[in-house]
């Protein structure tokens, strides 16, 4: 059961954008493009991602973002998501992501009402943000139900060790 007034604030962000995308998929309401196994993420990239969950993932971590800094457009997603564009011999510069494909998840996360358009940028809805703090609840109890067995299982082996000696 989740736990009441768990935020996506109170759990680590990794696991947790790794658990709604995991959400998202197996949702099925957000429609993958034709292009998704073609696309880069920014101009600056050689390749398309290696995981064929990205998709998912990314939009994951953009409901993330706009949930903690609402009033968040595509130019400041562009931004979070930009990286360093290697140029060979000259030296390396700060570059943008792509600002289409931001475009188009924050789109399939309004289709599907976690985000919606304000004046300045997107900001989360309160279907979404149910949504969001169940999933960081669920993570949350799942983390203290690892830590306690993990707790009951390093008492176990000790005692096994000095049961050998003999």
């Amino acid at each position: 059961m989740a736990e009441s007034g768990t935020t996506v604030k109170d759990v680590s962000s990794h696991a947790f954008v790794k658990m709604y995308a995991e959400h998202l998929k197996r949702q099925g309401k957000i429609e993958l493009p034709s292009w998704v196994d073609l696309v880069k993420t920014a101009t600056h990239k050689e390749l398309a991602p290696f995981d064929e969950d990205w998709y998912y993932v990314r939009a994951a971590s953009i409901a993330r973002h706009v949930y903690l800094r609402p009033h968040t457009g595509i130019g400041g997603l562009r931004k979070k998501y930009g990286s360093r564009a290697r140029r060979g011999t000259k030296t390396e510069h700060f570059h943008q992501a792509n600002s289409g494909l931001i475009r188009h998840i924050l789109q399939q996360l309004e289709a599907i009402g976690v985000v919606e358009k304000d004046g300045k940028g997107r900001i989360i809805t309160s279907t979404g943000q149910q949504d969001l703090d169940r999933i960081a609840g669920n993570l949350k109890s799942q983390e203290e139900d690892d830590d306690d067995d993990s707790d009951d299982d390093d008492s176990d082996d000790d005692d096994d060790d000095d049961s050998d000696d003999e």
